[in-house]
């Protein structure tokens, strides 16, 4: 993810890669719920009726920050 990005509570991400350790693939949408230091952030992941199946602690190298709005690039 590019370095100039701030990532923030309730942006929504995806996945860059597969964690076939936590049956999640690259793809994957999230939601973040907390940003901690060193740009690490905590993220649930849950389906179409708002039910949670995961949460996990990644860094931002593994997550792509998804926009709603036009962005310039």
């Amino acid at each position: 993810m590019d370095k100039k990005e701030i990532i923030k509570e309730l942006d929504i991400v995806a996945l860059l890669e597969d964690l076939p350790g936590k049956h999640l693939s690259k793809g994957t949408i999230g939601t973040i719920v907390h940003v901690y230091e060193n740009n690490f952030y905590e993220i649930e992941f849950a389906d179409l009726n708002g039910q949670a199946y995961a949460l996990l602690t990644l860094s931002a190298e593994k997550l792509l920050l998804l926009k709603h709005d036009p962005v310039i690039a």
